[in-house]
């Protein structure tokens, strides 16, 4: 499985929608039909394997794999009502687990895609130890420490992953450490060329690389190399959320909003993507665009009601770039970065200080900019004006 960041999921972050998963109480409660068709194959494949689990209870192995499938769906679809059913899945193998590598893999997939970062490291680490020649665990422990900004653990997981997994994965790992720490231009060239030596390549990972150097090329002001790496990414024939957005975002940055919403046509379900839409909604003053703020702003309230604080970077955003309320918005960006510390993260704390005049607030964000060495011009213009009004830069 290629690697991904949170936020990826998330992050990372559009591979999951603000709304919290729900878990079933057990395996035969039907809580919703999920928006998929029957000639989806991979619900047919779940239902299939639903069946088989009323049969045989006890089955571990086909619980593990109903999780894990669960789990994929959520991280494509965006719903996380797909990890809530994942997590039910193998909620009756906490007991008996202690020694089974695949199940603290994919309870470390729910606790990480619930934030629970501490928890999810560990039962990685447990997951790791089961099973030292699987390089799963170790990709996603590096995942996490790329959300929390901590790059020395992160290199670390990657030279690990050497002798265990494609040699386009662990340049694609070691790659997205090096960008994020001041060698942005070696490790895009690095990786285009591990890319062009691979030859045929899982869509997948292709799909994973293909976006990861869109979004350095982006940063290096090279659009026209951005676009054919995003074109080459939607070639892949992969449904990914995380994809969507990036491109979404690369769209509206690039005054083409009409493009993002021919491209998120019929995915107003998924939170992440349907406030791509509201922003390009409102650039376009499409009459569409109230009812997608609307929508956005009902579930960003019933969340607030449950306390879900899993996505208040996009939460910010939408206070910032579509309702106008900058103090708001810095209220959710601060506090999500006590949390999550991707370079998204600290783009919206930069711009809603900047907006609500409260220089000091982006502190933390400066800090790290400053101290990562992360390179991309839009930030840096964002931290020279916070420094004009009193920011440490």
């Amino acid at each position: 499985m290629p690697l991904k960041t949170l936020v990826i999921l998330l992050a990372l972050g559009c591979s999951t929608a603000f709304s919290a998963p729900f878990t079933p109480a057990n395996d035969a409660d039907v809580v919703e039909r999920l928006p998929s068709t029957a000639s989806d194959p991979s619900v047919r494949r779940v239902d299939s394997l639903r069946k088989q689990l009323a049969a045989r209870p006890d089955d571990g192995a086909l619980r593990i794999e109903i999780a894990r499938r669960y789990f994929d769906m959520a991280m494509a679809q965006g719903d996380p009502r797909y990890v809530g059913y994942a997590s039910a899945a193998i909620g009756p193998m906490a007991g008996s687990a202690a020694n089974n590598a695949g199940y603290w893999l994919a309870k470390g997939l729910i606790q990480q895609y619930s934030h629970d970062f501490a928890g999810a490291l560990q039962s990685l680490s447990k997951a790791g130890e089961l099973d030292p020649q699987s390089p799963e665990p170790i990709a996603w422990r590096a995942a996490i420490h790329m959300v929390q900004a901590r790059y020395a653990e992160a290199l670390s997981e990657c030279t690990r992953l050497v002798p265990l997994t494609h040699p386009l994965q662990t340049q694609g790992c070691t790659a997205y450490v090096q960008a994020s720490t001041g060698q942005l231009a070696a490790a895009y060239d690095a990786l285009g060329k591990e890319l062009a030596a691979s030859g045929a390549t899982a869509p997948e990972l292709a799909l994973w690389v293909q976006t990861r150097l869109a979004e350095m090329a982006i940063r290096l002001q090279r659009s026209a190399d951005a676009q054919a790496h995003f074109n080459n990414a939607l070639k892949q024939g992969v449904t990914d959320q995380f994809l969507l957005g990036a491109y979404s975002d690369f769209l509206l940055q690039q005054k083409r909003p009409a493009e993002v919403i021919t491209l998120l046509a019929d995915w107003e379900r998924s939170d992440i993507l349907l406030l791509r839409l509201a922003l390009a909604g409102k650039a376009l003053n499409d009459k569409r665009a109230a009812d997608w703020a609307a929508q956005l702003r009902d579930r960003f309230a019933a969340a607030a009601l449950r306390g879900d604080r899993l996505h208040e970077q996009e939460a910010a955003r939408f206070e910032l770039d579509v309702e106008g309320h900058p103090d708001k918005a810095l209220e959710l960006a601060s506090r999500n970065y006590t949390a999550q510390r991707e370079a998204r993260d600290a783009e919206i704390l930069l711009r809603a200080a900047l907006a609500a005049n409260q220089p000091k607030a982006a502190q933390p964000a400066l800090d790290w900019l400053r101290t990562s060495r992360y390179e991309d011009p839009a930030l840096a213009r964002v931290a020279d004006q916070l420094g004009a009004k009193g920011a440490t830069r």
